[in-house]
């Protein structure tokens, strides 16, 4: 078996260029400032989740990368009172996270959702099962069915029935679906379902095709689905080596300025951020020099995939280059290998899944070097954890 050293790991792999990546950041020293606010005295701005009548702050918590159970109380005493979890981010940990912060709050005074893998109905409703212990309680406010992009996983007949089951069981208040590519498409079918109320969609200033983005949400708005949007910020960073940041807050604001979408749940992991974040609650407006920093973003690709699929389409072994490129995203836009790591073996794509192929036919629209990005980030598949930490 091949040996690993942390130093040698560090020095010799691409993923060395920035070892923060690897290691966890100090907690900051507004988080004491964060803690002893016991009550948010500002006026939020809220919006209505469609037909669910839940009412939210523009801006909620992502928690996929959050291991800090002072930064969930704090987001809490910010306001943002809606926290959007899944069943595999950091292993099952995440949600565990939150069980043991939320169990000292009442249950009236949060909404949380979690997201479930497609799979058949019965193990569906059996690995919910294994979230709600995990969260220490007997329903979530909002259950996604997680990443479907085709009419036959978002439709499935099995799915919907294991999510009306969710629903009469009492184990799930409302349902929605999630998708990271070809979210136009999910959002018209998920209004057509009769069953999900809420889409948990991507969203930026970065899409090409935003115009129909936008479009189908106001469809489904008007169908009466809630929509919450993710990747607002598009990956964070132009570049791999995070010189290059996103304005965020700008980022955070443009999306807002859509009325169709009810929330976001961008990704906190710093008392910094939570700070930036919560101040949009307040005020969405967009100042000259945020519309300024977005309409100078570089034309490169930069690190956010769109999922359009023509690489897959091109690439003779059909490799899931979209989902390989939000692992590159996670681990350079975001910083968390981990996440990058489970995303990877759960798609089972291998730790070199370019090996033996001597002519790469599959080329990006957006002139990411695919090829390049897939052997940098699949290495991770074999780095043990305490490389991750």
């Amino acid at each position: 078996m091949r040996r690993f050293s942390r130093r040698g790991f560090l020095k010799n792999s691409a993923l060395g260029a920035s070892a923060a990546l690897f290691t966890a950041s100090p907690v900051s020293g507004l988080a004491g400032r964060w803690a002893r606010q016991e009550k948010n005295t500002k006026r939020l701005i809220t919006r209505r989740l469609g037909k669910t009548g839940i009412e939210l702050p523009v801006v909620s918590m992502g928690v996929m990368r959050a291991d800090n159970p002072a930064l969930v109380r704090a987001a809490l005493a910010a306001g943002m009172r809606h926290l959007d979890t899944a069943h595999g981010y950091m292993e099952g940990n995440n949600e565990s996270m939150l069980g043991e912060v939320l169990k000292d709050y009442p249950r009236s005074s949060f909404v949380i959702s979690t997201k479930v893998p497609p799979m058949d109905g019965a193990s569906f409703l059996d690995t919910l099962d294994v979230s709600l212990r995990r969260l220490r309680m007997e329903y979530v406010d909002i259950l996604y069915v997680h990443g479907p992009s085709t009419v036959s996983d978002v439709l499935d007949p099995a799915i919907l029935d294991a999510l009306r089951k969710a629903i009469s069981s009492g184990r799930a208040k409302h349902v929605g679906v999630s998708t990271h590519k070809k979210e136009p498409d999910v959002l018209r079918w998920a209004a057509a379902s009769g069953v999900y109320e809420v889409v948990l969609s991507s969203v930026n200033f970065r899409q090409d095709h935003y115009a129909e983005v936008r479009s189908a949400m106001a469809e489904a708005a008007g169908a009466g689905l809630g929509i919450i949007g993710m990747k607002t910020m598009a990956g964070g960073f132009y570049d791999r080596l995070r010189t290059r940041p996103i304005n965020c807050k700008a980022a955070l604001k443009w999306v807002l300025q859509d009325e169709n979408l009810t929330t976001t749940i961008p990704g906190i992991t710093s008392f910094e951020m939570l700070n930036e974040n919560a101040s949009v609650n307040e005020d969405i407006t967009l100042t000259d020099e945020e519309k300024a920093s977005l309409a100078l973003a570089p034309a490169e690709g930069g690190l956010y995939c769109q999922g359009c699929g023509r690489c897959t389409a091109l690439c003779g072994r059909r490799l899931p280059i979209p989902e390989i490129m939000r692992a590159y995203m996670y681990t350079y836009g975001y910083g968390t290998p981990r996440n990058a790591r489970t995303l990877l073996r759960d798609m089972g794509a291998g730790a070199d899944p370019c090996a033996g192929c001597t002519s790469c036919s599959a080329t990006c629209p957006k002139g990411f070097p695919l090829r390049e990005r897939i052997r940098d980030v699949s290495r991770l598949v074999d780095i043990p954890e305490e490389f991750l930490a």
